[in-house]
């Protein structure tokens, strides 16, 4: 594997300046205003090289309650303005995106770590769901019913919940929030966003794009809520009953907190978590076009993605072929700083998933495994922050402890089959996570199998692609222990939102449903 050295360290001053980003910034915004920020500063070093980038003042809970206060008088007004004209707001924002895509797309690079091109992609993902969002708010659409009863009609409607808590993980800094609140914004919410504290300037930089359009706009202040710090502001959020709805993106066991706190009090969760997915190479796949599916989704954002590819179960007749085609793709590899375009692997994104990505290379070996390309850490010039490591490639057994779990990082572990379609998707099926999965085949009754009812048990089936990649078009989410949500299209809209039925009588008299007689 091929190496870069990085690049000068401060680099991204210039970026950050012109989103409206300082070096110390207050972590605690209310749309245009911003708080002191009294609480615990964080510091956010950049895995790309270790340097410090800047530092951020989080919340008190005193500043939490008033932030949150701000977001519910917010509401009262926000949820009267049009659909169309909460809308137009959107697609404002999408215009401020395009305009800052390349300083944006950078920042999420240099502070988290993926590539550019994956900065810039995710960048691209919030434009996209903008535009989603924006045609989405001429379409809240209810439905109308034939009421038993003469002269009634009935019909239901979508009305806004209120204040949405938003829970982001660091490895889609900017993504996720915007897939909650363009589709929030536009049902007539409020939302109140929790970032990563590993990637906390990239929430600021998304809180300064979003005041630009509201100043313009006239947007009442506590429509975009941003609350900066650690654990405990996510606990803030998850007991609080002034929230009737929190979206959270992490990991299973994060998520099984939240949701049990949010359940006790009767609130709504949507639930993001983790991923074990796999690709089935079926000994009629081409084996060509498979590979770029396989590698991409294995080594992209340095594994570090929900729907990364930790799991290859090939059959036997193409086993061999196929690995020999692995082996020589990852030594084409070059690891190395993600802003410059020339590497495909960046680092991890701290110290902390190094060593668990150490833990998890022994595990497997420990457990059986064949070390078929080697990890390790990578030292020397240009990996001085100590974050990049190898993508590693291990032959595997699908009964291996360690294969069942979500490792973040670019470890892929190779299983073979020999049977038919069905063995293998049991073997896709048997890992408790449910995200995503997919096949490559080209015979039409592998492909129809995988997609029915018996086959793939994830939320996220494709046939020749991999796993990553999702477009904004389709709900996403998974199942089991992925949590079970659905964020950015589709109807994926209707859970940040109440319905309610109506019965209207336009008669002169009141006759009772099911036939029920009461005479006064």
């Amino acid at each position: 594997m091929s190496t870069t050295a990085t690049l000068p360290k401060n680099r991204i001053a210039e970026v950050l300046q012109r989103i409206g980003v300082q070096e110390n910034n207050s972590g605690v915004s209310t749309g245009t205003s911003w708080l002191t920020g009294e609480g615990d500063v964080l510091t956010s070093h950049s895995p790309v090289d270790g340097a410090l980038i800047g530092s951020v003042r989080s919340a008190t809970k005193g500043e939490y309650d008033k932030a949150l206060e701000t977001a519910r008088n917010g509401f009262i007004e926000w949820r009267t303005w049009p659909a169309p004209k909460r809308g137009e707001i959107v697609r404002q924002l999408g215009e401020e995106l395009r305009r800052h895509k390349a300083d944006l797309g950078k920042l999420v690079s240099y502070e988290m770590g993926k590539s550019y091109q994956e900065g810039l992609g995710e960048v691209q993902e919030m434009i996209d769901i903008c535009d989603f969002a924006v045609g989405l708010s001429r379409q809240l659409h209810g439905l109308t019913m034939h009421s038993e009863r003469p002269d009634h009609r009935m019909y239901e409607q979508w009305h806004p919940l209120g204040v949405v808590g938003i829970i982001t993980a660091f490895n889609f800094p900017v993504a996720v929030w915007s897939w909650n609140t363009a589709l929030a914004w536009v049902c007539g919410d409020v939302c109140v966003w929790k970032p990563s504290e590993k990637t906390p300037l990239c929430s600021i930089a998304c809180q300064h794009i979003a005041a630009e359009v509201f100043k313009r706009n006239g947007v009442p202040e506590g429509v975009s809520v941003l609350i900066n710090g650690g654990r405990e502001v996510g606990e803030w959020l998850s007991a609080d009953e002034r929230i009737p709805l929190v979206s959270a993106t992490g990991s299973t066991r994060m998520g099984k907190a939240v949701s049990a706190t949010v359940g006790q009090r009767l609130g709504r969760s949507l639930l993001e978590l983790g991923g074990n997915n796999a690709i089935i190479i079926s000994d009629k796949a081409d084996l060509d076009m498979s590979l770029i599916g396989c590698v991409f989704g294995a080594v992209g954002t340095a594994g570090q993605r929900c729907t990364t590819t930790r799991r290859l179960i090939i059959h036997d007749k193409v086993y061999d072929a196929f690995k020999q085609k692995l082996v020589k793709a990852y030594g084409q590899l070059r690891i190395g700083d993600p802003l410059d375009e020339n590497n495909h692997v960046g680092p991890l994104i701290d110290t902390h998933a190094v060593g668990l990505y150490n833990a998890a290379l022994e595990a497997a070996k420990k457990q059986g495994g064949t070390v078929l390309v080697e990890g390790g850490v990578m030292t020397g010039g240009g990996y001085g922050s100590g974050c990049y490591v190898k993508p590693a490639i291990v032959e595997a057994k699908p009964d291996m402890p360690v294969v069942h779990e979500e490792t973040f990082a670019p470890i892929l572990y190779l299983l073979r089959y020999n049977g038919d379609v069905h063995e293998a998707i049991a073997i896709q099926n048997g890992v408790k996570q449910g995200l995503s999965s997919s096949i490559m085949t080209l015979d039409l009754r592998e492909a129809e199998r995988f997609l029915g009812a018996a086959g793939s048990d994830c939320g996220i089936a494709n046939v020749n692609i991999g796993t990553s990649g999702a477009e904004i078009g389709g709900a996403f989410g998974g199942e089991k222990e992925t949590g079970g949500g659905r964020e950015s299209g589709s109807d994926a809209w209707r859970v940040y939102m109440r319905r309610q039925t109506n019965t209207i009588n336009h008669g002169t008299t009141l006759p009772l449903a099911q036939g029920i007689k009461f005479d006064l």
